[in-house]
């Protein structure tokens, strides 16, 4: 099975190319082996445009058998505590669109796109067919959105929430989605709290137990098959 696995950064799947074997590869992909597995690891560097620029070039030289988003999120939902792994099923561009005094207007109520103009539907890019795993289906399944600007105000939470109550955010996710929903390409977006989304609190977050569980999920889903 050939296998893309996508993240921002190094360190948040330090566990995870830990437990493959390396075998080649240059600058933002390498490649290596697990069982029966060639899995091509792509490091986009943080942020939405990075990771729509990577994805898009590496998708368009050819299909994997999957594609998987790994990462660490922020949390809206308190009972999905620093720690717990999801599978983010659908994700939202959350910030596009324009503001009209105290109001948000999403690019679909701008009528700049339809909310179901391909990939979207009803404005969310949802994932019809992820990859079949039982690692995977044990998951939490929940609703994120991707933003430039990661939460740390409670006016600004509490703005977001009312209007697409979000359940996870993260800076990379709906970019992976839009790429790989335009390109045909099986896939599944994995991540694992590090952070309950309220005003900066490092104190506390959870990132070690969040990159290790993630890790350890990763390649739990990997070994089956």
């Amino acid at each position: 099975m050939r296998i893309l696995v996508v993240a921002a950064t190094a360190a948040e799947i330090g566990p995870v190319t830990a437990g493959l074997r390396r075998a080649g590869g240059v600058k933002e992909l390498t490649t290596y082996t697990s069982n029966s597995h060639e899995v091509d690891v792509l490091i986009t560097g943080v942020g939405m445009v990075a990771t729509a620029t990577w994805c898009s070039l590496v998708l368009s030289r050819g299909r994997y058998d999957v594609a998987l988003n790994l990462g660490v999120c922020g949390s809206f939902d308190r009972s999905l505590t620093p720690g717990t792994v999801v599978h983010v099923v659908t994700d939202r561009l959350s910030e596009l669109g324009a503001e009209d005094g105290d109001a948000f207007l999403s690019i679909h109520q701008l009528h700049l796109l339809g909310e179901n103009e391909p990939p979207f539907v009803e404005g969310r890019l949802v994932n019809p067919a992820p990859p079949v795993s039982a690692t995977l289906a044990g998951l939490p399944a929940v609703n994120g959105i991707t933003v430039n600007t990661v939460h740390g105000c409670d006016q600004s939470i509490a703005r977001v929430t009312e209007r697409f109550a979000p359940q996870v955010e993260s800076m990379e996710g709906a970019a992976f989605m839009y790429a790989c929903l335009t390109l045909g390409q099986t896939f599944a977006q994995i991540r694992a709290v590090s952070n309950i989304v309220e005003r900066r609190n490092r104190d506390g977050w959870k990132m070690p137990e969040a990159i290790a569980n993630l890790g350890a999920t990763t390649l739990r889903m990997l070994s089956e098959s």
